[in-house]
């Protein structure tokens, strides 16, 4: 007998049209996700037992963790921090703008080499595509070691569109790192016209430098090009704070995401709540059956997504994954006044998971993503305060208002899912 649990409601290509739902028929494959269910469990003990039988990275202890709740903060934490860099800076957006702020990123790297800071630096070619090649050639001109992941090469014919390293991070001569969502740019910065995005970062020191370091000196690597053997990176800070931190590096992979899986484990280890904030929502069948195995488990689920989007095309496809989510008591969230580009998931007030990944199919399979696990409990009120903050200038989407949607809205959520996988 097949349980009712092991079905999910989206809007088929006959009915969404007219607003009715069917069930989907795909049986849900009953691996650990599933049987860990009938397990109760210590939360601690239960998140661990999980993640260890996921196979992600082991919890490395011992670190400090620094809530940047702003992406205005992180862009000036960021360039404060390479003011003050005394040996290596070791740099990876996938966007960097020549605006202001910019500008300001490129004058303070270029202040950095004159005080004999070793600089590398490395962009995404298709994510920083709107950005002179001028700009990064200054920027190279001034001593930064300067490179594009994945530049325009047509012997690769067009799959070479679909490798990207949407990673965001920066590494402060080996002892300190930022990590998370923010890119080079007014929008993140708070700078100029466009007004201030809502995004969010942490500051990482300790031992978990070292996977960080490693991570970027793989990338780097990728396309053939040597990491400079003279740069001789120097040893991570000891350990100092109460922080456990696992870092996922995941690549490319059509068949198996590690950026995915983690974010599963995290939702089946939950005791009591789940708390998910997220710009670009197109979770896909297996994360919706983890979010809605978990609300029946009676766990809290909250999620915030943008009012506004960058994409809207993003957020109308977003919408078509509300129903099979409000029909089981999850709660939705809609962030007003400021876009929302802040990737944050937190688990029982205590589990925290930051980085560049968005719930979406590109995240997931196609894009090169960083995300960092943070085990610590006071770190974790913290996260609970920012979220507290988002809610209060969020406003939740009901079924009944859902349900409500137009018929213009529900034809073009039918006619563009087909392209979902590729946004």
């Amino acid at each position: 007998m097949v349980d009712a649990t092991d079905y999910i409601v989206f809007p088929t290509v006959a009915q969404g049209v007219q607003g009715s739902y069917n069930y989907y028929t795909k049986r849900a494959d009953h691996d650990e996700l599933h049987h860990s269910f009938m397990s109760i469990l210590p939360r601690p003990s239960r998140f661990r037992r999980l993640f260890r039988k996921g196979a992600v990275p082991t919890m490395i202890p011992d670190n400090r963790v620094t809530l940047i709740p702003d992406g205005g903060e992180f862009f000036t934490a960021l360039i404060d921090g390479i003011n003050r860099a005394e040996k290596v800076l070791l740099l990876e957006f996938y966007t960097i703008r020549s605006d202001l702020a910019g500008v300001l990123f490129a004058q303070a790297l270029a202040a950095a080499v004159k005080r004999g800071v070793r600089v590398m630096l490395l962009y995404d070619y298709i994510g920083s595509f709107e950005t002179s090649s001028d700009y990064f050639r200054k920027i190279q001109q001034s001593g930064v070691l300067c490179r594009a992941f994945n530049p325009l090469a047509l012997r690769r014919g067009v799959g070479w569109l679909d490798r990207r390293d949407h990673r965001k991070m920066a590494l402060f001569d080996g002892t300190w790192a930022m990590v998370g969502g923010v890119n080079i740019g007014n929008e993140y910065s708070g700078h100029g016209d466009k007004g201030k995005w809502r995004d969010a970062g942490v500051i990482i020191q300790g031992p978990a430098m070292t996977e960080l370091r490693g991570l970027f000196r793989e990338t780097w690597e990728h396309d053939g090009h040597q990491f400079p053997a003279e740069l001789l990176l120097p040893g991570e800070e000891p350990g100092q704070g109460d922080a456990g931190i696992g870092i996922i590096g995941s690549a490319p992979h059509h068949l198996r995401s590690a950026i995915r899986r983690s974010f599963r484990l995290a939702i089946a280890g939950a005791s009591f709540n789940v708390r998910i904030m997220t710009p670009y929502f197109l979770p896909g069948p297996r994360l919706v059956r983890s979010m809605i195995r978990a609300a029946r488990r009676g766990i809290l689920v909250r999620i915030i997504l943008p009012a506004v989007s960058d994409v809207p095309l993003v957020r109308l496809l977003s919408r078509a994954y509300y129903h099979p989510l409000l029909v089981e008591g999850i709660e939705i969230y809609e962030r007003q006044h400021r876009i929302l580009h802040a990737k944050v998931m937190l688990i029982d007030d205590h589990w925290s998971i930051f980085g560049s990944a968005n719930l979406d199919h590109r995240s997931f399979l196609r894009n090169y993503e960083l995300g960092a696990i943070i085990d610590s409990p006071d770190f974790g009120r913290q996260v609970v305060e920012m979220f507290q903050g988002d809610l209060e200038q969020s406003r939740r989407i009901s079924l009944d208002e859902h349900q409500r949607r137009g018929w213009l809205v529900r034809s073009l959520e039918v006619i563009f899912s087909p392209i979902a996988r590729f946004l």
